[in-house]
């Protein structure tokens, strides 16, 4: 069983190694997108790039390279559902995927900033929560019209609402929704610094690099 658990959290680390943003614009559009916009191999900065039908595709597959990772990798092994090992090793294949998309082994370890792989992951460790933290990302883009404060915000609302509202009984969520949201908040740290001397471009009328 152990060596099955390393195989498929090995395995999950490729899945979120998949560079969906590298491989479209290179593919459709004759573009490495790592050399356009902010530089990231993400959803983001692929909709700013290359616009909304590449954007979509690589948006939804990177949310479900996560998902994937976490449910159905994790279903594959025969563990009892309702154990915290189980709960154990979901978060594991859960950091596996995040890690393989920011440092992707098909893209010279350059990747995105993981919030559509995580969304990916929180969905399928802790749904409610997750949807829940994409209500607070919609409310937050349609206040401030910023990607990166929104991704921030709801990735930092997700363990308040896994500890205060949902009240989780898993120890081992708590630790992870803790750690996934200051990654999150630490992929970002350029983006807040544009934040703080103005230069965050928004989604609707500013044209600045994100």
């Amino acid at each position: 069983m152990t060596i099955a658990i390393v195989g498929v959290i090995f395995l999950a680390y490729i899945l979120g190694s998949i560079p969906s943003a590298v491989w479209v614009g290179k593919r459709f559009y004759n573009k490495d997108i790592r050399d356009f916009g902010s530089g990231n191999a993400g959803a983001t900065n692929t909709f700013r790039v290359l616009g909304k039908k590449a954007g979509i595709p690589v948006l939804i597959f990177d949310v479900l390279k996560g998902w994937f990772s976490v449910y159905v990798l994790s279903h594959s092994l025969g563990v009892d559902t309702l154990t915290n090992s189980f709960m154990n090793i979901q978060i594991a294949l859960g950091i596996a995927a995040v890690i393989g998309h920011v440092y992707p082994l098909f893209a010279n370890f350059k990747g995105g900033k993981g919030v559509a792989t995580t969304l990916g992951v929180v969905i399928a460790l802790e749904p409610i929560s997750a949807f829940s933290c994409m209500g607070v990302f919609i409310i937050i883009i349609f206040i401030s019209r910023i990607v990166s404060i929104s991704s921030m915000i709801a990735a930092i609302s997700f363990p308040v609402f896994v500890v205060f509202i949902y009240k989780t009984e898993y120890i081992s969520l708590l630790v992870f929704s803790v750690i996934i949201s200051l990654l999150i908040v630490v992929t970002h740290i350029k983006n807040i610094g544009r934040l703080m001397d103005g230069t965050e471009s928004k989604i609707f009328g500013n044209k600045k690099e994100n």
